[in-house]
């Protein structure tokens, strides 16, 4: 008899912060599944656009776990090319022990696109990769924007570390459409994103006090590096290479092995995962709101031929209909 293999969802949808207490070095071990294809579930894009859209929704979900979020970044990309926009939005838990939520969806011309080949990521085109952080009301929006460029998103997001942060940055990403036995085809996403610590930097431990965490091979966790190291930083990048897909991506090695695989001998400290859904913050008032911005020119221009004003969400696809006079305006 076969053996039934199933997908490990204790593991799945989580990141999984850690560091490198003997070369001065957080990371984040991520995977996405059953999150990712309820995102990519809300539209009906080309395997191109959605290895795009994939892979922006990782880098995203790790990003966004490094900062102390108490609401939102987003990812942008756009671009002159066959897809003009990939944007992404991960919010932060309302609560300690809350799921984070994850949205995204793209732009992208249907002609150019049936050329278009999403491994070259060469062929993306002009365009900018930027980084925007909102803390809600009362705060002053945060954004960082490079030049697209590197032959992946990967990349862009080291480059944008670089030269908007200043801080050594790198990725390791894998997107794969994988189908386990009894199960349809579907979205897999797994990565490992590393930061080089800046000297005597406060957040050498994380700044969660509270999560429990793992160690491996750490006999002094005060024993850090009092400087960027190249060496180090050299060394675990190139173990970081070495992993294999299966490894990151598949269903029998948990994210605690593969780091304890690559590296055993770092001193690595594990803290407690964090939990990630799907999840959209559009509601019928926040488009009432953002319909005020328009002029009574401009609601008729978008009114259908029963007189009624319609939006849609293209996160998620929710459909809105409003009466002009919801929305404050009265009709001819």
């Amino acid at each position: 008899m076969k053996k039934k293999i199933y997908s490990n969802s204790k593991w799945d949808d989580i990141v999984l912060p850690f560091s490198l207490e003997k070369s001065d070095i957080r990371g984040r071990i991520t995977r996405l599944d059953k999150s990712l294809n309820d995102v990519l579930g809300q539209h009906a894009y080309p395997n191109s656009v959605n290895t795009i859209l994939a892979e922006a929704l990782l880098l995203t979900s790790m990003i966004g776990q490094t900062i102390k979020l108490r609401w939102k970044l987003s990812l942008q990309i756009r671009s002159d090319g066959p897809i003009s926009l990939i944007a992404t939005d991960y919010f932060g838990p309302d609560k300690e022990s809350g799921k984070a939520r994850l949205r995204g969806y793209a732009n992208y011309d249907r002609e150019r696109i049936k050329n278009y080949d999403a491994v070259n990521f060469t062929k993306f085109g002009k365009g900018y990769f930027a980084i925007l952080i909102d803390q809600g009301p009362n705060t002053k929006p945060y954004q960082g924007i490079t030049p697209l460029s590197g032959a992946s998103l990967a990349e862009c997001a080291r480059t944008y570390f670089m030269q908007s942060e200043q801080l050594p940055t790198t990725f390791k990403i894998i997107v794969s459409q994988t189908k386990l036995l009894g199960q349809a085809i579907r979205w897999r996403a797994a990565g490992i994103m590393l930061q080089h610590l800046p000297k005597n930097s406060s957040a050498k431990l994380e700044n969660n006090n509270s999560f429990d965490s793992v160690l491996f091979g750490v006999n002094n966790p005060d024993d850090f590096q009092s400087e960027i190291n190249e060496d180090h930083w050299s060394r675990v990048g190139i173990l970081t290479d070495t992993v294999e897909e299966i490894e990151l991506i598949g269903p029998h090695i948990e994210p605690l092995e593969v780091l304890k695989r690559l590296f055993h001998e770092e001193g690595i400290v594990v803290y407690s995962k964090k939990n990630i859904e799907f999840g959209c913050t559009c509601s019928r008032k926040k488009v009432v709101n953002a319909m005020s911005i328009y002029s009574a020119k401009e609601i008729n221009t978008m009114m259908n031929e029963d007189g009624m004003v319609t939006a849609d969400c293209q996160f998620c696809g929710s459909n809105y209909c409003f009466d002009p006079s919801e929305l404050g305006f009265e009709t001819k």
